[in-house]
């Protein structure tokens, strides 16, 4: 187990240090990757569903067990992204990460990703928002990461991270 996080974390330090537009993970860009190219790194889903997001059909697909990324339980992949150029079905809006228990540890995701742009205040659970796009959620302890939320850059606004 502790060589599986060992090369999980080295993945977010090699990931991380050439972040420049949005956050990525394991060869997901949301924005740029398509159905295409998940499909290519992640194979088939384990199961695919399609759902109405701003008046367009839009797909999600779900990787869970044996399918999910190394050290993760669940990876869910959101596409559907709306534009300047109009409603592109097949890119990739958003994808999230539910890793087990161990992989993410809050030093893991600084070394990784840099100090937050923003972290939700004192008395909510511990978040920490990343204007490439990258939103962390912790467990009640602010120690070990719960889910990761993969989106399109955004700014901070002065604000705090979004609720769940």
């Amino acid at each position: 187990m502790r060589g599986l996080a060992l090369t999980v974390l080295l993945g977010v330090l090699v990931v991380g240090a050439g972040a420049v537009g949005a956050a990525d993970w394991g060869g997901v860009i949301p924005g740029e990757s398509t159905k295409e190219t998940v499909r290519a790194r992640h194979g088939d889903p384990t199961r695919a569903t399609t759902q109405k997001v701003d008046r367009f059909d839009s797909a999600q697909w779900v990787y869970e067990g044996d399918q999910a990324p190394t050290g993760m339980f669940r990876m869910t992949v959101d596409f559907g992204l709306a534009g300047p150029a109009g409603f592109r079905a097949d890119v990739v809006r958003s994808f999230k990460l539910e890793p087990h228990p161990g992989i993410f540890t809050r030093p893991a995701i600084v070394d990784g990703w840099g100090r937050p742009s923003g972290a939700a205040p004192a008395g909510q659970p511990p978040a920490f928002f990343y204007e490439s796009g990258l939103l962390v959620y912790f467990d009640k302890d602010g120690w070990e990461v719960q889910a990761m939320v993969f989106t399109l850059p955004q700014t901070n606004g002065g604000q705090a991270a979004p609720q769940r």
